[in-house]
């Protein structure tokens, strides 16, 4: 009667699981005296079968404008990196949402694939945590979904310079004396020519940017590191951390970075390096997308799909330890 029991909970388990889909739509945060309206995508737990949804050349599983399944869900905001966009971690998003994750995803203002016109000075790596902020402001606040999402129950997932913004969001203070000259290349837009004395460097002072205590679990992939290399810059993160390297690193982030930056936290992080990566595995698969072809080059061997099951798998657990299983009782997505 017992194994009996099980199995028909098993069961019931997989059936409630397989009439979810990801509910998507398109939402603004508004513009507010901290800054200007950010644009999100947000995926919800669904109980319709998803179709195929285009959206700018990348098509993605989804249900547009479909009804929020369950109540006091949790609620992950994801942020994109450099050049990037809300769609770039389409897949995180799905699996969380159709494990009963309410997923918002936004584009950092004018830093995103659409509009990098503030993409390269110091100021969008201060505004990126804010953005977080308002985002998790609106989602809790003025948002019409609020009164599905549980306040206590917030987690972050950010990939590059989103892997930034989470270490700073979670307590972390970067030093930006860490980051190498602005303009390496004297012919590029903007810097001065090769036979102009380089100007002396002014040490820029420590800086305190915006975190979220509200912020109760963060998944980081091959995170922006280098402005957080010594052990007074980590000392404030407490959240549980979920780190990712991918071994080759590339694209300006260096795998010794990450793994120093592990080493350092004063809270052991859930640490994991991606054999034969480069820094671009992390972004979803290329199968379907209106990605540029130098982000779809993985080493050969490695099969970005196969560890996209692995990773969105074991990101998913890590936010089910930290914002389901623990204190609380969490009103998951079940069938209707």
């Amino acid at each position: 009667m017992r194994l009996g029991t099980i199995l028909l909970a098993a069961l019931a388990s997989l059936a409630a699981t397989a009439t979810h889909a990801a509910g998507l739509k398109f939402i603004q945060v508004p513009a507010d005296a901290a800054g200007p309206s950010v644009d999100a995508a947000m995926w919800s737990p669904c109980a319709t079968a998803p179709g195929e949804v285009k959206v700018k050349g990348t098509t993605v599983p989804a249900v547009p404008d479909c009804p929020i399944v369950g109540a006091k869900l949790p609620l992950v905001v994801i942020s994109h990196g450099y050049g990037g966009w809300y769609l770039d971690l389409h897949d995180m998003a799905e699996t969380l949402a159709d494990a009963g994750f309410i997923v918002v995803a936004i584009n950092h203002p004018h830093a995103n694939h659409a509009d990098m016109s503030q993409a390269n000075g110091l100021g969008v790596l201060r505004q990126r945590p804010l953005d977080i902020k308002r985002t998790i402001d609106f989602m809790l606040g003025a948002s019409p979904d609020s009164a599905s999402i549980d306040p206590q129950r917030v987690g972050f997932y950010g990939f590059s310079q989103g892997g930034y913004t989470g270490l700073v969001v979670g307590g972390a203070n970067p030093d930006f004396n860490k980051l190498p000259p602005r303009c390496p290349d004297p012919t590029a837009t903007g810097c001065p020519p090769a036979n102009q004395p380089k100007p002396v460097r002014k040490q820029l002072p420590p800086e305190v940017l915006t975190h979220d205590p509200r912020v109760k679990a963060i998944v980081v992939a091959d995170p922006l590191s280098i402005v957080f290399q010594t052990s007074d810059s980590l000392k404030d993160v407490k959240v549980p951390l979920q780190l990712w390297s991918s071994q080759f690193g590339g694209d300006g982030i260096s795998s010794a970075d990450v793994k120093l930056l592990a080493g350092l936290l004063p809270r052991t992080a859930d640490f994991h390096v991606v054999p034969n990566a480069v820094h671009f595995s992390f972004l979803a698969s290329c199968r379907k997308t209106g990605m540029p072809s130098d982000l779809c080059v993985d080493r050969p061997g490695f099969d970005r799909s196969a560890f996209h099951k692995m990773f969105d798998t074991d990101v998913l657990a890590f936010f089910r330890q930290h914002l389901v299983d623990g204190p609380g009782q969490t009103h998951v997505a079940t069938a209707p």
